[in-house]
């Protein structure tokens, strides 16, 4: 049987904390609700009015043999702007705060070691404010606010879109690209195909035919794409996925170009052009990923530890 931890973060709204977290191999569950207050089970009206002391948080019920916590916290501190202690992004008060709450003495370690190592790395001019305190008692929200992302795409995606959440991850973490750069370490399809929006030949590309089990990454920045779990032969001649791995990792884009309507699918910290998405009532999601084999890179999964994926691997292990 395996086993379970919880973490609990405060990282202004909480609609936005559960995205992040959600879809990732090993997380069983992301609650929203409130903690670190004086009053006991709290209302949204309440914490949003600032008086109960608590902060709109997440707590995560994960696997920690699959996804470690130094991986649950290198995901949180790209969630956030660790420099504010006022709130965050447009939505300002002391219930907005940020806050790493422990729940035993190892978490403790490992969140103030990854604190340090963020502040030495200099991605931030500012120093790192967010505090590590312990867990204290948590209070789940509402149903109406709990998996918000699902219920009411639409809204969620408006509201995270306007509150400059998004701007500044990609400001902080996206790829600073350097063109030039690009030019020689890309090969010229796989330039074309993520700086230019380009399109490469079916059935003449790398992966459209891939048997072997293993994730792609974007060829840019590394992060983790899709799965060939989800993939299979549309019959279009580019490799076709179901879904990717998280949909926090990616960003669509309407995209009308040559009289047709579709959507884009970029990465979001690579901000690479990696194919699009249309509607496919024959699979299951409902959905079909058409992604260029230039804008990957494939990792077998037996090397996904060594690389640095090791939580993947569990993706080959389900029955």
């Amino acid at each position: 049987m395996s086993r379970t931890e919880k973490a609990t973060f405060a990282g202004g709204c909480f609609w936005c904390m559960v995205h992040p977290f959600d879809q990732e191999p090993g997380i069983i569950e992301v609650l929203s609700g409130y903690t670190g207050g004086h009053t006991e089970n709290p209302t949204y009206r309440e914490v949003c009015y600032g008086k109960t002391g608590h902060a709109e948080a997440v707590r995560i019920t994960f696997d920690p043999d699959i996804f470690p916590y130094q991986k649950l916290l290198e995901l949180y501190w790209q969630q956030i702007d660790p420099t504010d202690r006022k709130g965050q992004f447009h939505d300002r008060g002391d219930q907005y705060r940020t806050s790493i709450f422990y729940h035993n003495e190892e978490q403790k370690r490992l969140a103030e070691a990854s604190k340090e190592a963020l502040e030495k790395s200099g991605r931030f001019r500012k120093p790192i404010v967010t505090p590590i305190v312990p867990a204290a008692p948590f209070y789940p929200a509402e149903e109406v606010h709990q998996n918000y992302y699902r219920k009411d795409p639409l809204s969620y995606g408006n509201y995270r879109q306007n509150s400059g959440r998004d701007d500044f991850i990609a400001k902080h973490w996206g790829v600073k690209k350097n063109r030039k750069q690009l030019q020689e370490t890309l090969t010229p399809i796989q330039y074309k195909v993520t700086q230019k929006k380009g399109t490469e030949t079916p059935f003449q590309n790398e992966y459209w035919d891939n048997k072997k089990p293993g994730i792609y990454v974007d060829i840019v920045s590394g992060e983790p794409l899709f799965s060939t779990t989800d993939q299979y032969d549309a019959g279009c001649g580019w490799p076709s996925f179901t879904r990717p791995i998280s949909t926090h990792r990616i960003v669509t884009v309407a995209d009308n170009t040559f009289g047709m309507f579709r959507d884009e699918v970029r990465s979001k910290l690579g901000d690479s052009h990696l194919g699009h998405v249309f509607p496919e009532p024959s699979v299951s999601t409902g959905q079909r990923y058409c992604i260029n084999s230039a804008a990957m890179r494939f990792i077998p999964k037996e090397e996904l530890e060594a690389e640095g994926y090791g939580e993947y691997t569990h993706l080959f292990n389900q029955s």
